[in-house]
């Protein structure tokens, strides 16, 4: 009873969610559950959601509190951009995905694309050093989709994750542009030592590179060079250079039987 007294008041997690969704829905349309019928609704429903994260943000105490208003208006700034981002993501999931049918049913069912579209919000959050937001925001895209997207990571245009459940993504990542990852993926780190903890201790997977299901790229000082393909299953602690292809060699038998 006492830890209860003492404890500050925080921003439950539903509450947190409640408002993504509704952010989402106003990102695109495809997410909502309501169709605006005015211009004056859709700023009004806006409004509402800039005032719910005010709300929010003076949860956290100060010196977030004292500053809700400044770190509310640069968040809401930041909105265009991270649409247009996220666009280019949904299309590079279009292009990638040969069962993809159009970027509606990209954004509005695939789990890959919803993974990344909340961390590019919880990245925002991040960049303006909110705490609590953005791991309460990844780890609710974690649940739904099965991806494990740190806030902190930095990924480039155009990413595409295809199927996408198993997929972890360090800390201190840095993806660039062009990247397609596919299910199974952990690109973390060598060591959990909490003595590193402000150390890069997650890979660099630079442009245009594929990493197919089950591959696994451990350290901060790995590089993955562009333009390189790591197959299914790989177990990569070294740097690979640009336009390479590392596949893992496996012995398959097959017996064939015949009855009489």
């Amino acid at each position: 009873m006492l830890a209860h007294h003492k404890a500050r008041e925080l921003p439950s997690p539903s509450q947190v969610c409640d408002w993504l969704n509704g952010l989402l829905g106003i990102l695109f349309p495809e997410f909502a559950d309501h169709r605006f019928a005015t211009q004056r609704e859709f700023e009004q429903y806006f409004r509402a959601l800039e005032l719910d994260l005010f709300k929010i943000l003076d949860t956290l105490g100060d010196p977030i509190g004292e500053n809700a208003p400044a770190i509310e208006s640069a968040f809401m700034d930041r909105l265009p951009w991270v649409r247009d981002m996220l666009l280019k993501d949904a299309t590079a999931i279009l292009k990638g995905d040969p069962a993809a049918v159009s970027l509606t049913e990209v954004i509005r069912s695939y789990p890959g694309f919803y993974a990344i579209a909340v961390y590019r919000l919880a990245h925002e959050f991040y960049r303006l050093q909110v705490p609590l937001i953005p791991r309460i925001l990844s780890e609710h895209a974690h649940s739904k989709t099965g991806i494990d997207i740190h806030p902190a990571a930095q990924i480039g245009e155009y990413f595409c994750i295809d199927h996408g459940t198993g997929v972890v993504i360090g800390e201190t990542c840095d993806i660039g542009n062009e990247v397609k990852i596919y299910q199974g993926v952990t690109l973390g780190a060598l060591s959990v030592k909490k003595e590193l903890a402000q150390t890069k201790r997650h890979p660099t997977i630079e442009d245009r590179v594929v990493l197919y299901a089950g591959a696994t790229i451990l350290g901060g000082d790995t590089v993955i060079g562009h333009d390189s393909i790591i197959g299914g299953n790989v177990w990569v602690t070294e740097s690979v250079a640009p336009f390479c292809r590392v596949y893992y060699t496996g012995n398959v038998r097959q017996k064939q039987t015949m009855e009489e």
